[in-house]
């Protein structure tokens, strides 16, 4: 299939959702973890029993994270991001699964209640006992004083940056809701994904035995690429300038 066959097809469905991975924020200038250089070449993980258990390990985790908040207070949202934020403006947009933690997508205007993250997001702070939220903000400006984040001032439970980590078991809520749309698509577009990642790289074969019209952007090949109807090799900010003209024909 062809870009302009698979835009004529695009603008006459309502049922979009999209699965994002890193491969759309590192054009924000956001580093993919596990490449060269990334936080998990430089930074050994932590686990979540580890973070719960071990003083010593949640000090490494902070040091880790608040590497990463300075990071993201400068990043901003790429023609990507703002192209899938416009599906939800032309009323297309059933819903946006992501593995990213940047929270560039609602930054870009895509509404919360059409988003789910499944790693979490950076851009909080939680308790594990109560899941009261904080602003990281003040919590990161402590750190960088050498204080470790208090305990939780409503139940006294441990305060941990809203991401699941290595050994934390995926949001329940958060992987039926994604379960609901992929079944319900009527086009899932992956963008930025390598798809190699379980349980998430499950989501685009679901949407496909549900009868969806699969689309995979990625620089690289994926595993599911022979399943897909159309597949677009190259940067995801140049298919989205060649394809957002198309969606205003005719």
């Amino acid at each position: 299939m062809k870009l302009e066959e698979f835009a004529r097809q695009l603008r006459r469905r309502s049922e979009v959702v999209f699965f994002t991975g890193a491969g759309i924020s590192t054009e924000s200038g956001v580093p993919d973890f596990r490449s060269p250089g990334g936080i998990w070449t430089r930074y050994a993980p932590v686990y979540y029993d580890e973070f719960v258990s071990s003083e010593a390990a949640r000090i490494r985790y902070w040091k880790m994270k608040r590497e990463t908040h300075e990071l993201y207070k400068n990043v901003r949202p790429n023609v990507g991001h703002y192209s899938i934020a416009a599906f939800e403006q032309r009323g297309q947009l059933l819903g946006l699964i992501t593995q990213n933690v940047d929270g560039l997508h609602t930054l870009a205007g895509v509404s919360p209640e059409r988003v789910v993250e499944l790693h979490g997001t950076d851009r909080k702070v939680s308790c594990l006992s109560c899941e009261k939220e904080f602003d990281p903000g003040p919590i990161y400006a402590r750190l960088r004083e050498g204080v470790m984040p208090a305990p939780c001032d409503a139940c006294g439970g441990l305060l941990k940056p809203a991401t699941v980590s290595f050994g934390q078991s995926m949001p329940v809520a958060a992987m039926k809701r994604a379960q609901e749309w992929s079944e319900a698509a009527g086009v899932f577009i992956v963008v930025g994904s390598s798809l190699v990642v379980q349980p998430a790289a499950t989501f685009p074969v679901i949407a496909k035995q549900n009868g969806a019209l699969l689309a995979i952007v990625n620089r690289d090949p994926t595993p599911l690429d022979a399943m897909a109807d159309y597949n677009f090799r190259g940067a995801i900010g140049e298919f989205f300038t060649l394809l957002n003209p198309l969606l205003s024909d005719g």
